[in-house]
């Protein structure tokens, strides 16, 4: 299976596309972990995604998807992947089955997680890391015990800046005038499935695996 996970910045894609990968045993190819990968390899597609990256923006066409075909050339994605925040944009998604049909291949399903945008911001504005141990906390979910220290080593907590508020905005602007074509797309190809993402974790992965159950044969259970 070739499956996409979609939805706006904090809805959930990479903590459901992870389940789905133990589930189905396939790899999980996340566009920004291939863009960190590049950064500290400094390689030169990961310098000219810096910039980008930096400023909450997305990378040109043609670096993602130079850095997604390498990945899906090689032997862990023959029997299919769990795709997270790619394809962003129409040329993406035209680029990516454009080069699965050379492969012989196509994707099956995209999987649309919706959450309403005020709950988008909290979710990603409360975030805050700490500068030496780089344990994560969240203003809202998991507060540390006093404020701008870690409870762990009492370092000092920071906010990236793609995690300050002007800049998720930004980023979910982005998305809704880039991506939302893109689910229209999939949707055209009555490959789309749209889930409630604001019903937890658990109950959001149970209704992605109900409706990719007459795909799902073997693997084990989602987690409880």
């Amino acid at each position: 299976m070739y499956i996409v996970m979609l939805g706006a910045p904090g809805a959930g894609k990479g903590t459901q596309a992870d389940i789905l990968c133990r589930r189905l045993s396939l790899p999980h190819i996340a566009s920004g972990d291939l863009f960190r990968e590049n950064l500290e390899k400094k390689t030169e597609l990961g310098f000219l995604a810096k910039s980008y990256m930096e400023k909450g923006k997305l990378g040109p066409d043609e670096i993602v998807i130079k850095m997604i075909l390498e990945r899906i050339d090689m032997p862990d994605c023959n029997s299919g992947c769990i795709f997270d925040g790619f394809p962003r944009t129409l040329g993406q998604a035209s680029a990516l089955d454009e080069a699965l049909a050379e492969r012989g291949r196509s994707i099956d399903k995209a999987i649309y997680i919706q959450v309403p945008q005020d709950k988008l911001v909290k979710r990603l504005s409360g975030r805050w890391i700490c500068r030496n141990c780089q344990t994560p906390y969240h203003l809202i979910t998991s507060p540390p015990r006093i404020m701008g220290k870690c409870d762990k080593c009492g370092g000092e907590l920071y906010q990236r800046p793609d995690d300050k508020e002007e800049t998720v905005r930004e980023r979910l602007k982005i998305f809704f005038a880039q991506t939302m074509p893109v689910v229209h797309y999939y949707r055209k190809q009555k490959k789309l499935i749209e889930v409630n993402g604001d019903l937890g974790i658990q109950g959001v992965a149970e209704e992605i695996i109900s409706a990719l159950k007459p795909f799902i044969t073997t693997g084990p259970k989602a987690p409880d």
